[in-house]
């Protein structure tokens, strides 16, 4: 099985959203995902917006059969919204609501859990590379990118 063939089988995760990511009905969504396969990784993308790079408000835990928890809050939003010199008063909200909120999924394949990459992009995407799990008997060129 090629990985064309093995990411069409396998790329279809069950999302399961909780608190703030579940709430979220009429604005952007908390938790739309885009998962990639390669040989030797997997890459995942996952939205959040109105959620702050800061690490103790974000945990992303992966555990070695592929499993991924997301934890977080929402720390935007708010009734009342201070400018720089003026104070407004919401009348309109899109943004999910502040509050704690958990994203969990699983990767097509088991990982590496010690090896793996996050980054928290600025337009509030979280981008994490993972690496798949490789057997001490897997042969090295085995896990050679496509050509």
């Amino acid at each position: 099985m090629g990985v064309q063939d093995y990411a069409e089988s396998k790329l279809k995760p069950s999302v399961d959203l909780t608190g703030s990511a579940k709430e979220c009905s009429n604005g952007p969504s908390i938790g739309v995902i885009d998962i990639g396969v390669s040989q030797s990784a997997f890459l995942f993308r996952v939205a959040l917006p109105g959620i702050r790079s800061d690490p103790s408000k974000l945990k992303c835990e992966i555990q070695r059969d592929g499993k991924v928890l997301i934890q977080g809050i929402v720390t935007q939003g708010s009734e009342v919204l201070q400018g720089l010199s003026s104070v407004c008063q919401m009348t309109v909200e899109k943004l999910c609501s502040p509050g704690p909120f958990t994203i969990s999924f699983n990767l097509p394949g088991p990982v590496d859990p010690r090896l793996f990459s996050p980054k928290f992009r600025p337009d509030g995407i979280l981008e994490v590379v993972v690496m798949r799990y490789r057997r001490p008997s897997d042969p090295v060129d085995a896990w050679a990118p496509p050509s």
